[in-house]
């Protein structure tokens, strides 16, 4: 993590990070207290290795990015 040093990644319930719609509805059938992602939410950045796989999928559909992606944008 030492090449982002901006980043601080937490553990978050899907319940508190306040996702965008989209995400929401693509997870609606399942129990959004229970599932738990690891991200930046204030850059909207979410690694993928510490995340449930459907919420990779959801986050996917989104503005928000992986942590590899996010780090190859700011790079590149």
């Amino acid at each position: 993590m030492e090449s982002m040093p901006e980043l601080h990644f937490k553990h978050y319930a899907v319940s508190e990070a306040q996702l965008p719609g989209e995400v929401l509805a693509i997870l609606a059938d399942l129990p959004i207290d229970e599932l738990i992602f690891c991200a930046d939410t204030e850059y909207n950045v979410f690694n993928a290795d510490h995340t449930d796989s459907r919420i990779v999928s959801a986050l996917t559909e989104s503005h928000w990015l992986e942590r590899e992606e996010w780090l190859s944008r700011r790079s590149g």
